[in-house]
């Protein structure tokens, strides 16, 4: 058990211990997995090593704004059932602010809180001129018809249509969401405003204003940073055995990608219902279609059933936590055999498990660079739309390569210049091109 020199009580027994959070359970002592106290705790520790002006830091450690409601929404069975909705708005020194919306069963305004900060520090480390958001529903769409997601996407936007627009907020798809809800959503807005308003959302139908290279942009933007973070251990990318947890957009365009960009081998990868690996190497469009069939990627041809514990523990160069938050824990950071982390997933890090993985020499290349190839597009996607003209899918590639890549160069530079893991390389960069701006503005 760790040593506490510091500890405050309350009602919930939290115990802190340096950067770490801890919670009392029955007296047995657990890292503290709370989505928005460890968005506020990275800041914290960010804020300490730049010596961040106090007052800025007042500033960060809260959302601006903060809207829940409730969304009555007839079934196909007739009944009225009422879901909870959320946006939130987290800063707009830089620009409008910019921000996925989930649907997903457990939703919580926690995850939303954190996930809207780290989209502040997303778009600022990427330099485009954006704020933060983030915005979600209580709800399970894998139970619901088209029908029932239609009009329950058309309640949301008439519940928050005054909290967005092209100058104010853009949302775009994240969890469980997709082009055809996001034109529900414009739909519904320009409906709402009597104006045609392309802008208000991205990551729509090419055919209402979607750019060209946004459907597999986070996986993309992930390639040229993990390029960068290869060449930083020397890694010989075409050589490299690499593990995807994950098989949503970002994993799945990961198992693709990594092989066309570099010829590495993915010898394993993970869904909700678990693990395969393969040492020969998983083949993307035999693995697509085995998912299809049997909607697991278990029991692919070949491979051997693992759990997604045994899948984060693999002896690989390349480890993509591409799934949900807080997998790389204190618990199982001890185990990680890979010499790269590249984080497609928001979040899949906690702070104890970063203090390990930096100390055992594991480049963590975080999440909100690493991930920031879907917003950087989503951003294009707004230029396009604000200015009326639109670029081909290899323009894309090539903006999207250029940002990335200095973006990433720009953070490694920073982590070693304060001597410091490359996760507060991102903050400080990003924290600071924030905090000038609201300077600038005179918010202090």
């Amino acid at each position: 058990m760790k040593s506490c020199p510091d500890i405050s009580h309350s009602e919930k027994g939290l115990i802190l211990s340096g950067n770490t959070v801890f919670t009392l359970n029955g007296g047995i002592m657990t890292e503290n997995l709370d989505p928005f106290e460890i968005a506020v705790e990275q800041l914290g520790k960010a804020a300490k090593i730049m010596k961040l002006d106090k007052q800025a830091f007042e500033i960060l450690k809260s959302p601006q704004q903060i809207l829940q409601v409730s969304l009555p929404v007839r079934m196909d069975s007739g009944e009225v059932k009422v879901f909870t909705g959320f946006r939130v708005h987290y800063n707009s020194a830089r620009g409008p602010t910019k921000g996925g919306i989930r649907f997903h069963p457990e939703e919580t305004i926690s995850t939303v809180k954190a996930l809207s900060a780290w989209m502040t520090w997303k778009t600022a480390v990427v330099d485009i001129p954006l704020g933060g958001a983030k915005g979600g529903i209580i709800c399970d769409p894998k139970t619901m018809s088209q029908g029932e997601l239609e009009r329950l996407s058309r309640a949301y936007v008439r519940a928050i249509g005054e909290f967005i627009g092209p100058e104010v907020d853009v949302p775009a798809p994240d969890v469980y969401t997709t082009p055809q809800i996001m034109a529900w959503m414009m739909d519904e807005y320009e409906n709402i405003t009597r104006r045609s308003s392309p802008g208000v959302i991205t990551g729509k139908p090419l055919t209402l204003g979607g750019s060209q290279g946004r459907g597999d942009a986070t996986a993309k933007g992930g390639m040229y940073v993990l390029k960068v973070g290869a060449k930083k251990k020397n890694i010989d990318l075409s050589k490299a055995r690499i593990a995807i947890q994950g098989f949503g957009n970002a994993g799945q365009f990961a198992l693709k990608l990594v092989k066309e960009h570099f010829g590495s081998k993915v010898v394993a990868i993970s869904d909700t219902k678990g693990g395969i690996f393969l040492e020969s190497g998983i083949d993307y469009d035999a693995l697509v279609k085995h998912k299809q069939q049997h909607g697991t990627v278990q029991d692919f041809n070949g491979a051997k059933n693992i759990s997604n514990e045994d899948l984060l523990e693999l002896d690989v160069d390349v480890l993509i936590p591409a799934a949900i938050e807080n997998q790389l824990t204190g618990k199982n950071a001890e185990k990680i055999k890979a010499k790269i982390v590249l984080e497609l997933a928001n979040g899949p890090t906690t702070p104890e498990a970063d203090v390990i993985l930096h100390k055992n020499n594991v480049l963590v290349l975080p999440d909100f660079l690493s991930n920031a190839g879907g917003v950087t597009v989503s951003y294009f996607e707004w230029v396009q739309n604000m200015g009326g003209y639109y670029w081909t899918a290899e323009e894309v590639y090539e903006k999207l390569d250029k940002k990335m890549t200095a973006s990433a160069e720009a953070v490694l530079e920073t982590a070693e210049k304060y001597k410091a893991d490359p996760r507060m390389g991102a903050y400080i960069i990003a924290v600071q091109r924030v905090a000038d701006s609201m300077k600038a503005r005179g918010w202090y």
